[in-house]
C-alpha cells in the first residue's frame, strides 16, 4: 500500500492508470478510518480498476472552537484499513501541500448549504467544497464515494458537480452502523463509555419516528416532537436540530408531498454527532 504525499505523485500514478485504460474510484476521507470507510472503498473497489482514499484532515471545514487540533489521527491504522477493504494507494498530504501560503481561492454555494449543518457550522460546506474540488481536479476520479451519513455534504457534492461540470460520477453509499445501531463516526472515539451508551439515543429517536411513519403519520410536528422527547430523555444528550427537509434541495418542507430527510445533529456531552434517514413517496411508503 503506497501512501503518496505529494499532487504530483499522485498525478503520475493516475496517469500511468489511465494510459492502461484504467478506471479510477476516488474515496475522499478525513482519516481515521473505520467500518463504514471501509464500505465505501469495497463498493468502490467493486466499480473500479484502482481505487485512491485520500486521507486529510482539512482545517478550512472547522470553525472557531471546533475540533481541528484534536481530530483523531492514525495513519498506520488507515494504512492497514484501506489496504484490507482493498484500496491502491492513500493520498495523505500535509496542509502546506493541499494550501500554499499565498492560497486565495475558495468553491462556495448558497441555498443548499443554509440549513442543518450549514447553518449551524458557518464556512463549513466552503471548506467541504473547496477541498473536494481540489481532489477532483488532483485525482480527476471516474467515481467518488460519499457516506449517507452526511446526507447534507453528499447532496452539496452532486450540486456542485452539476453546477461546475465535473467529469465525476458521484456515488451514495449507506450509513453503516454498530449493533446497537449508533451510525459509525470518526468522532465516536471522543466519546466515553457513559457517553457512548447514551448516544445510542440518536439511532433509537431516528427508528421510532420512521416506525411512526410507517403507522400512517405525516405530521411533520409530531413526528420532530417524537424525536426531541426521545432524545432529551437521556440526560447526556442535547439537541442541536432536529429537520425534515426537501432531501434534494434540503430546504424545509411543511407537508410530505416529495422525499424528504430527517436530519438531526445532537450533542452528547461535548460531543457533536449526526444522523438521519430518507423517506421516499414510492409504493408501500407513503
Amino acid at each position: 500500500m503506497n501512501i503518496l504525499i505529494t499532487v504530483q505523485e499522485v498525478r503520475e500514478k493516475v496517469q500511468e492508470w489511465k494510459r492502461a485504460g484504467l478506471r479510477v474510484g476516488l474515496v475522499p476521507t478525513m482519516g481515521y478510518l473505520h467500518e463504514g470507510h471501509a464500505s465505501l472503498i469495497k463498493e468502490a473497489c467493486s466499480q473500479n480498476d484502482r481505487v485512491i482514499v485520500s486521507d486529510f484532515v482539512n482545517p478550512i471545514q472547522f470553525g472557531p472552537g471546533e475540533d481541528l487540533d484534536a481530530y483523531p489521527r492514525d495513519i498506520e491504522h488507515d494504512r492497514k484499513t484501506a489496504q484490507d477493504a482493498g484500496a491502491d494507494c492513500i493520498f495523505h498530504p500535509d496542509v502546506d501541500e493541499m494550501y500554499g501560503s499565498d492560497f486565495s481561492s475558495f468553491v462556495d454555494m448558497t441555498g443548499i448549504t443554509e440549513n442543518l449543518c450549514g447553518k449551524r457550522r458557518p464556512g463549513h460546506f466552503r471548506g467541504v467544497c473547496t477541498v473536494v474540488s481540489k481532489l477532483f481536479n488532483i485525482v480527476t476520479p471516474d467515481m467518488a464515494y460519499f457516506g449517507e451519513k452526511d446526507a447534507q455534504q453528499l447532496a452539496v457534492i452532486r450540486q456542485m458537480v452539476q453546477d461546475l461540470n465535473f467529469a465525476v460520477q458521484i456515488i451514495g453509499c449507506p450509513i453503516i452502523r454498530e449493533p446497537d445501531g449508533l451510525a459509525k463516526s470518526s468522532r465516536n472515539a471522543y466519546l466515553n463509555m457513559e457517553e457512548r451508551q447514551a448516544a445510542t439515543v440518536l439511532h433509537a429517536a431516528l427508528s421510532g419516528a420512521e416506525d411512526a411513519m410507517r403507522a400512517g403519520e405525516r405530521q411533520i410536528s409530531v413526528l420532530t416532537g417524537m424525536i426531541r422527547n426521545t432524545i432529551e430523555s437521556r440526560p447526556l444528550a442535547r439537541v442541536d436540530y432536529i429537520e425534515v427537509v426537501d432531501s434534494k434541495s434540503m430546504q424545509p418542507v411543511s407537508e410530505m408531498n416529495a422525499d424528504v430527510l430527517i436530519a438531526i445533529a445532537v450533542y452528547v456531552g461535548k460531543i457533536r454527532l449526526i444522523d438521519n434517514f430518507t423517506w421516499k413517496i414510492q409504493a408501500g411508503r407513503i
